[in-house]
């Protein structure tokens, strides 16, 4: 259970996070089973690794795209989402050029 909170971003911490090519910076809350992030990805960022991990993530700005171990390539730009259930056959990676800021929602809810 999470009680009505506020969030005044500018107070949750900011660590850093090297990617393949450029840097993500994060904010993190954590509850009992859910993560709530805010998530900056510098200009020409690439991951260093696939995810298998579930999450919801909104652009709150700029666009990134979604890499899928599939082949599939989606482009998100501010005010777009998606959605995604852990799934280890479908592992997934993001990239921005320009840079973007991302909401994202994580947790064991999105188990399989």
């Amino acid at each position: 259970m999470i009680p009505f909170e506020t969030t005044d971003w500018k107070s949750i911490p900011v660590t850093e996070h090297a990617g393949e090519t450029g840097f993500a910076t994060r904010q993190t809350i954590q509850y009992k089973l859910i993560r709530v992030r805010l998530v900056r990805y510098s200009p020409n960022y690439k991951a260093n690794h696939w995810c298998a991990k579930g999450h919801i993530v909104f652009c709150v700005e700029g666009e990134f795209t979604s890499h899928l171990k599939d082949g599939g390539i989606h482009k998100l730009m501010q005010g777009m989402s998606y959605q995604v259930t852990d799934d280890e056959n479908n592992p997934h990676f993001s990239s921005s050029d320009k840079g973007c800021t991302l909401f994202i929602v994580d947790g064991d809810f999105l188990k399989t």
